[in-house]
Formats: C-alpha cells, structure tokens, sequence
C-alpha cells in the first residue's frame, strides 16, 4: 500500500469518532479496537481525543505502547494465552477477556509479582458458535457467587464481557445479549460490577439497547482490517 493509500485510508478516522460520539450516549465508553492497524492510524485516533484502544494480540498491544503516548489506556479483547499474561501486565488497564480460572490465577500471579491489582472483565460464552470464547454461563454464575474470587487478590472484576453469535438474525443477538445483561444485573451490586462490555461496529446499537455501558468499534472507526 502506497503512502498516499495510506493518508486517504485515515482521513476520516477522525469524523468516524466524532459520528460514533454522536450515536453513543455519555454513559458508555467508546474502545477504538486498533487490532493490526499500524501506528500512524492510532496516533491520528489519539489526536482525535480518542484515549482507550483495543488490542488482541500482547505482542501487537506491547510494541504499540512503547511507541504511542503513554496517556492511553490499553485493552486487552483478545484470547489470553497463560505464557503471555506477564508481558502485559505492566501496563495493560483492562482484560477483557478472562474466561477461564486458570488465567484468573496466572494474572493473580503476576499482577502480585508485579504490585499491582489488574482489573478484568469475566467473559462469558453466550453464543451458539464453538468458535467463540467465554466461560460458560453456570459456571460464571458459579464464580460469581459466594467468596470464589477472593483467592485472586491482585485481580478486580469490574465487570462481564460477551460476544454474540455472527449473524444477520437480530432476534438471536439480542437474545444473548439479554442473558449477559441478566447475570450483570444480577451480580451488580453485590460484586460492584460497572462494565457490561457487548457490542461491536455490527451490533454496538442493539447491545446498547440491551444494557451494555462499553461498546469495542474497529472497522467502524479504522475501516475495514488488512490482516496480511
């Protein structure tokens, strides 16, 4: 790709931003999902006011810090590899993607190794596809429930992540939509739970709808993604 593709590919990051600020209410939080975009896009994101940015490679996430302005908040929506945890930690303002209690205790392992306390949203699996990730829901619930995650101290649930089924039936996303916002509403209180993160540049409206306060926009922002 040319430098001169490049400049005409950015140019409306910024009025995406901007048209997305208009779309999404004052209580949700808008996460540019910067996944295989280069630098300069982000950069021009940043000096658009946009300050969380969403990463699902460590790696990816890790040389990106090092290079962009260190204000911004990095959130990891990608699966987590246990062997990769320690590389983020130091940084990283929020998991999106705890699914499993073996993660659980590996970021509880090197976020104390690291004097910290990470917070993490638990995800849970409510779509039909195999190919999505997610704790399952009796077992979240399970988590969720009594003093479980008291043997994690230096790791904070915030809050539940999902991700709903590829699908052009609306009915069916918003369905599982509806059973992820149950479970928040459910443990909300008792767990001080303040992010419901669902939604994504397809659906972010219909999650809205459904109770989410963190919507994670990529396409919608950067365009469509170059994954060579």
């Amino acid at each position: 790709m040319s430098f001169k593709h490049c400049e005409t590919a950015f140019m409306s990051i910024k009025e995406n931003i901007v048209q997305l600020q208009k779309n999404i209410p004052d209580t949700v939080t808008l996460v540019a999902v910067s996944k295989t975009k280069p630098v300069a896009a982000i950069q021009e994101a940043y000096d658009s006011g946009q300050r969380i940015f969403g990463e699902n490679k460590i790696q990816e996430m890790s040389e990106k810090w090092e290079q962009l302005p260190k204000d911004i908040q990095w959130h990891m929506i990608g699966h987590v590899q246990t062997n990769k945890v320690k590389f983020m930690i130091p940084y990283v303002t929020l998991i999106h993607s705890a699914d499993r209690r073996k993660l659980f205790k590996e970021i509880n392992k090197q976020a104390a190794l690291a004097h910290r306390t990470v917070d993490v949203l638990l995800q849970v699996k409510i779509a039909q596809e195999d190919t999505k990730y997610g704790m399952p829901l009796t077992e979240a619930t399970a988590l969720l429930e009594g003093n479980q995650l008291d043997q994690y101290p230096n790791v904070r649930v915030v809050g539940l992540m999902g991700m709903a089924s590829f699908t052009d039936d609306m009915t069916q996303v918003a369905t599982e939509f509806q059973v992820l916002e149950k479970l928040f509403i459910r443990f909300r209180e008792s767990k001080n739970l303040s992010t419901l993160s669902m939604g994504m540049s397809g659906d972010y409206q219909l999650a809205i709808e459904n109770g989410s306060t963190m919507v994670r926009v990529g396409s919608a922002i950067f365009g469509a993604r170059n994954y060579h």
